[in-house]
């Protein structure tokens, strides 16, 4: 399941750009394979912090909230990868790519969560998770002195 498509990326990026960034031939037209490499690395960047969390590939086909974010972060992650094959990257684009990645980051946490109008299967072949609740610790090892 894709979060975006190839044709998603040249409307963002246009087609001038596009095939300048991937057209190491000299066609005069994008290279659909490089195009498609550079989107298959964004969603698995992206499924490689969300896994932590929810299972993966996110199927967003009954989300439209977290299709239309997952896309975005998509685009925003393939148009840095075609820069960086044709340095150097426009700082918008950079700052995108480090936006995507601390939102990204925050999530696997659990600081922020997917927009879905429901619960999200979450990944269970991570183990039981374990959270800790209480007052903070009375007193450190230090403070006791000597036993």
């Amino acid at each position: 399941m894709s979060y975006a498509t190839s044709t998603e990326l040249e409307q963002r990026m246009g087609t001038a750009l596009l095939v300048q960034l991937t057209d190491d031939a000299g066609t005069g037209v994008a290279d659909p394979a490089k195009v498609a490499a550079v989107l298959e690395a964004a969603e698995a960047e992206i499924d490689s912090y969300l896994a932590r969390r929810y299972q993966v590939p996110v199927d967003v086909a009954e989300e439209p909230r977290v299709a239309a974010i997952l896309r975005t972060m998509t685009l925003d992650l393939a148009e840095h990868g075609l820069h960086v094959r044709r340095p150097p990257v426009p700082a918008d684009v950079a700052s995108r790519r480090t936006t995507t990645l601390d939102w990204l980051r925050r999530a696997a946490e659990g600081t922020v969560l997917l927009p879905a109008g429901g619960e999200l299967p979450l990944n269970t072949s991570n183990g039981p998770a374990a959270f800790v609740t209480g007052s903070p610790r009375a007193w450190a090892r230090e403070e006791a002195g000597e036993l």
